[in-house]
């Protein structure tokens, strides 16, 4: 059979989200509305918990990114100008000011809960059934399941279970520390009903074998940590659940899975990791599916992208940027020397073979570049940390971009565009009136050094659809991991091995050469923890490596030394309010 969902990529996510849409929380009437259910088709039971990766939860920067990395050294969301305040909602996620009622926790946690709830309703659906492909179907709803409930344990340290077979059964709140091991146990006794990457229809969308291997690496190497996330030190090294071995054997057994399949390999350009049509890459293991879909932003958002360009940044006439994320001061300035790697910045070269330098140098770019669906002309942004003056299109007041004679875009240095006489220059140094609140003045808002990481999808709106999928897991995250198990084992130079490999395996733009990273000649627990954030800067990827690192509770721009409770976020008062299940966590 060919199903519907097995084109999850070609398909309107039209799903009806059953009825747990519109509330706050998982509560037992949810549950028992839900799983109580009889006639919910079980491939779109399916494709809705699917389709929950990107109804914001992964996809969103102010949802599951913005816990994992607006609480680190990576990125921040300042107050600048009138912008961006909203209550403090945002400021509070790098102040570490967050509190139970505090509408980022409470939305992530929603929607975390949202993937949890129909990944059940997916699991009970298809065991009443008796559709093709059955065991494989019921793997992937189970291997979603444990994803949604190992990332809501990661964060909030308990997630809330009910029995999907059972609908009597009462609910169960699962805690970090008691349900790790019981999660691992799970997703391994599933790799052989889960298909291979590429075999029965399935792609880096579809959780596979592939994925499968991903996550287990992932939950080993934070196994230490989840049981026991406040503690001063973790025994990285304690004998793994199953099979024999220490957690880091396990992380390095499961990451070799994925190194040596021949599906996988590193991209010498970095950024096309990060590109529109990044289903390409061959590093993607496991990926939030975001193309266009028969005029739908269904599941889909341009967030990675939108948020940190400034609003005169214009990719098309119709789009811009919003002026609000940037990197700190503590992360640009740990490239230190580093300047030159290929995943700092990449030049984007038109196909006449025009750069764009973005240095003052560029009177004009082509125009044959178009935007899919409008046919205007698509500007192509340069990629990765942007610091400097920043140069780009005008628009006219007949809504076009200013163009030459002959038909090319014009390029004009840029000036805020709610200050026009304050010049678009991104500096590293954020230097906010009040070192301890992140606000900054109208006349400040250009502060901060932009990340441009993730290409702009022109062809919807500002913040609306991309066609870049969003990898949860590649190729690049999986090396990481190993050399942080070699690392933690003792193999320094296996890990230093693996960290060279990212380094030399990525190219510069033939502006700069074509020339590869240059392989560094030690290693020690903060050049790993730096290299780190080089390959997985803004992936949602940040906030466990600081803790198992052991940077997360320090002080920085705008940060105060922060207590351990930090390192768990708190369930929302709403929450708490409604349902006599869970308990608040210590601290808040």
């Amino acid at each position: 059979m060919r199903s519907k969902f097995l084109n999850i990529n070609r398909i309107v996510l039209s799903v009806a989200t059953l009825a747990l849409v519109g509330c706050t929380n998982l509560d037992e009437k949810v549950i028992d509305e839900v799983l109580g259910s009889e006639n919910i088709d079980p491939e779109a039971a399916l494709t809705a918990a699917y389709s929950q990766l990107g109804e914001g939860t992964f996809v969103d920067h102010g949802n599951v990114f913005a816990l994992q990395e607006y609480s680190t050294d990576e990125a921040m969301l300042p107050t600048r100008g009138s912008d961006w305040g909203d209550g403090g909602k945002w400021r509070a996620m790098h102040e570490f000011t967050w509190d139970a009622g505090n509408d980022v926790v409470k939305t992530t946690w929603n929607n975390l809960n949202f993937g949890i709830t129909k990944s059940l309703t997916a699991i009970s659906s298809i065991e009443r059934s008796s559709i093709a492909n059955k065991s494989l179907f019921l793997a992937e709803a189970k291997g979603l399941l444990v994803y949604y409930t190992y990332t809501t344990l990661d964060l909030f340290g308990q997630a809330p279970y009910r029995d999907p077979g059972n609908l009597s059964a009462p609910i169960e709140i699962r805690k970090a520390e008691t349900t790790i091991d019981a999660l691992i146990t799970e997703v391994e006794g599933l790799i052989p009903s889960l298909a291979d990457i590429k075999t029965q229809n399935t792609h880096a969308g579809r959780f596979t074998k592939q994925a499968a291997y991903a996550l287990l690496a992932d939950m080993y190497l934070n196994r230490a940590v989840l049981k026991n996330k406040t503690g001063s030190s973790f025994n990285f090294t304690e004998p793994a659940v199953n099979g024999g071995g220490t957690d880091m054997d396990k992380v390095i057994e499961y990451s070799n899975l994925l190194i040596n399949n021949p599906n996988f390999s590193l991209e010498s350009n970095y950024f096309h990791n990060f590109d529109i049509n990044n289903d390409t890459s061959k590093e993607m293991i496991f990926t939030v599916v975001q193309k266009k879909i028969a005029n739908s932003d269904k599941g889909s958002d341009n967030d990675l992208a939108y948020m940190s360009m400034e609003r005169i940044q214009k990719p098309s006439p119709d789009n811009r940027g919003t002026n609000a994320n940037c990197v700190t001061p503590e992360f640009y300035y740990s490239w230190t020397g580093n300047f030159n790697d290929p995943r700092f910045q990449r030049t984007y070269q038109y196909e006449d073979g025009t750069w764009f330098r973005n240095d003052g140098t560029d009177i004009s770019v082509p125009s044959t570049s178009k935007v899919e669906g409008t046919g205007k002309p698509w500007f192509h942004f340069n990629r990765g940390l942007q610091v400097g003056q920043q140069y780009g299109p005008k628009i006219l007041a007949s809504g076009n971009f200013d163009m030459t004679a002959d038909g090319r875009i014009k390029v004009y240095k840029l000036f805020t565009e709610k200050n026009t006489t304050l010049a678009a220059d991104f500096t590293p140094e954020l230097n906010f009136d009040n070192p301890a609140e992140a606000v900054l003045t109208q006349a400040q808002i250009n502060r901060g050094v932009r990340n441009f990481k993730f290409e702009f999808d022109p062809g919807y709106g500002n913040n609306g659809t991309s066609g870049m999928d969003v990898p949860l897991y590649r190729l690049g995250t999986v090396y990481m991991m190993r050399a942080e198990a070699y690392f933690r084992n003792g193999n320094v130079g296996a890990a230093l091995a693996d960290v060279n490999k990212l380094r030399t395996s990525r190219t510069n733009d033939s502006l700069k050469g074509n020339t590869s990273g240059v392989a560094i000649g030690s290693l020690d627990a903060n050049t790993l923890f730096k290299e780190s954030g080089y390959e997985l800067y803004w992936e949602m990827y940040r906030r466990k490596a600081m803790i198992r690192f052991g940077k997360f509770d320090l002080p920085g721009t705008a940060k105060p030394a922060s207590q351990p409770y930090r390192r768990i976020f708190p369930i929302p008062q709403a929450t708490i309010d409604a349902s006599t299940d869970f308990k608040q966590n210590p601290g808040y």
